[in-house]
């Protein structure tokens, strides 16, 4: 499996621009992540919204499994570089759905401790969304329920 394909590449130059463009106009920028990276025999996880123009050094939120979560730089080539047991090595996640922009990311991976933990409960506050409201009783509560 390619690492980073052309499509999410591209995803991440364009944003790369845009990060710069608003920083020069002063303008807040919270794209949303593009791509997410794991290791497939332990917690390391991080999620990429940009890339700068030296084609390698990607921003977003790194967690290497200590309970503290990191905006910051990180290098595709180091992550590519990455041998693991069993002649593994980092991965994408192919299934990926950013769910919300990086500045979500970054709080939610901080208040639960891992980017993990963060996915789950941004995928739960989805779907709750997605749940219609329970139909009105118009009878009031049912045995056992209020008062």
């Amino acid at each position: 499996m390619t690492l980073l394909p052309a499509h999410l590449r591209f995803a991440l130059i364009a944003n790369g621009h845009a990060s710069r463009i608003h920083r020069a106009q002063e303008k807040p920028f919270d794209p949303w992540p593009v791509v997410k990276f794991f290791s497939p025999v332990g917690v390391a996880t991080w999620l990429a919204t940009e890339i700068d123009s030296d084609g390698d050094t990607l921003f977003g939120l790194a967690d290497l499994g200590f309970g503290c979560p990191e905006l910051g730089c990180f290098s595709l080539a180091e992550i590519a570089a990455v041998r693991l047991p069993f002649g593994l090595g980092i991965e994408r996640d192919r299934h990926f759905d950013p769910l919300a922009p990086l500045s979500r990311w970054t709080e939610t991976a901080r208040r639960t401790g891992s980017i993990s933990l963060a996915e789950k409960a941004l995928l739960r506050r989805k779907f709750d969304r997605l749940l219609p409201d329970p139909p009105a009783r118009p009878d009031g509560p049912a045995r056992g329920e209020g008062s």
